[in-house]
């Protein structure tokens, strides 16, 4: 048999609903002989499918080689087999003339162009067309980020191929209600790669109110951005205010912002309606029109999902 570094400790695993888990001496298979005490703790979270972790305090290390003797793997969800009585299910906000997205942005301006009344100079009687007219800046409603949104030479909403917007395989990550930060332990048992991962908050039933833009509003740290990045998400949603903390606390960085959309993966911001998901087994659609020079604009977002 070949030799397996394996790393064996104990632990203390606490939930964010309430509860913990404890272990000793437990031993899990490491990819190397040194390991940190945070990607172990992350490790033993996958490997046991625990969900809504809020903290593993890793205890007693140490790493032995020893000959492997198999283990029990943590496998993703199957992708979704051809659909049969499929349903589709609306992701997006209603764009409205005036309707507030961001507080003390600036909201769209929807008139007229060509009313009903003055096209019917042009046609012959009985014939009329409305043509409307919008004005609004691109971070309005349900929208995606390209990677020239956070960096000069990102490719732009020109750029992103379409492959990464449109009918991806989709995961729904719960968060627990209270919870702020979404990082990687909460991230850890599921299967990222490849995936449209949307981060259910619920965040989005204060869409239009003050709360809304409140400091307690949830966000994707920096480390459990970099875990989606490691993994290969295809894409990454979330039904909050923004994809990362624009609370004081947060400094004006962008960590979130910053990691995944240099590694090219799109975001999608003010997502609604993610509750009436499954987990997994449906596709995600969040598509831009193509936009030369633009790094962000409003997207019809919506999910099919197999009977």
């Amino acid at each position: 048999m070949s030799e397996q570094w394996r790393a064996q400790f104990d632990a203390e695993v606490s939930f964010a609903n309430g509860g913990g888990l404890s272990t000793e001496g437990f031993r899990l298979d490491i990819p190397g002989r040194e390991i940190s005490d945070e990607d172990l703790g992350a490790l033993l979270v996958r490997h046991l499918g625990l969900l809504m972790v809020a903290e593993v305090r890793v205890r007693n290390k140490t790493i032995i080689q020893e000959p492997h003797k198999g283990g029990r793997g943590v496998t993703g969800a199957q992708p979704a087999g051809p659909a049969t009585g499929r349903r589709l299910v609306e992701l997006s906000h209603v764009i409205s003339d005036g309707m507030v997205t961001l507080p003390g942005w600036p909201g769209p301006r929807i008139t007229d162009w060509l009313t009903r009344e003055a096209s019917r100079a042009h046609y012959a009687p009985g014939t009329e067309f409305h043509v409307g007219k919008i004005e609004m800046i691109a971070n309005t409603g349900t929208y995606v980020d390209t990677p020239s949104h956070r960096w000069a030479d990102g490719a732009d909403l020109t750029g992103v191929p379409i492959e990464r917007l449109a009918d991806l395989p989709g995961l729904v990550v719960r968060v627990p209600a209270g919870t702020r930060a979404v990082d990687r332990l909460l991230l850890a048992p599921y299967d990222l790669t490849g995936r449209a991962v949307l981060l259910h908050t619920g965040w989005n039933a204060h869409f239009g109110t003050d709360r809304y833009a409140g400091s307690d509003a949830p966000y994707l740290t920096g480390g459990g951005a970099r875990a989606l990045a490691d993994a290969g998400a295809a894409l990454v949603g979330i039904d909050s205010i923004n994809i990362d903390d624009m609370s004081p606390a947060g400094g004006g960085e962008r960590p979130a912002h910053s990691v995944l959309l240099a590694a090219g993966i799109p975001i999608v911001e003010h997502l609604t309606g993610l509750d009436a998901l499954p987990p997994e087994g449906f596709r995600f659609t969040a598509a831009p029109p193509r936009v030369a020079g633009m790094g962000t604009f409003p997207v019809r977002a919506f999910a099919t999902v197999d009977a």
